[in-house]
């Protein structure tokens, strides 16, 4: 039988991997198996622009996690993670090519990271997340 402790105890590889994922969705629009876009239009600015919010603020919440430690700041990222799953669908660039696969992808990893950390920081009190080790 595995030894579960590996995923009992939050690490700071974690943060950093959620700080990664971060740069990730900021530049997802520009992966390579998208296709070349000249021109900006109104549907396009506005994904380019979601998609920054949400990588700029997936990657500010796994910083503040590993300086302070909070489970407010899991919960965010499992916010995001959802938000940036059901965004092509609510802002409509479904049609996007291959973007929305790459979103869903990227978002369920970062909602699975979250799930995680607050799965590991759950039973741990107000002090010890204070006094957590980077």
């Amino acid at each position: 039988m595995s030894d579960f402790r590996f995923f009992r105890t939050h690490r700071s590889w974690e943060d950093w991997f959620g700080m990664l994922l971060g740069v990730l969705i900021v530049v997802s629009p520009w992966f390579p198996v998208q296709p070349a876009h000249e021109a900006m239009n109104v549907e396009r600015s506005t994904m380019v622009l979601n998609t920054f919010v949400i990588g700029m603020l997936v990657f500010g919440l796994a910083q503040l996690e590993y300086v302070a430690l909070q489970r407010w700041e899991e919960v965010g990222e499992i916010v995001l993670g959802l938000w940036l799953i059901a965004s092509p669908l609510l802002l409509g660039y479904t049609g996007a090519d291959f973007l929305p696969v790459w979103h869903a992808v990227l978002g369920a990893v970062v909602v699975l990271l979250g799930a995680l950390q607050l799965w590991q920081d759950w039973h741990l009190s107000d002090h010890e997340l204070a006094n957590h080790p980077h």
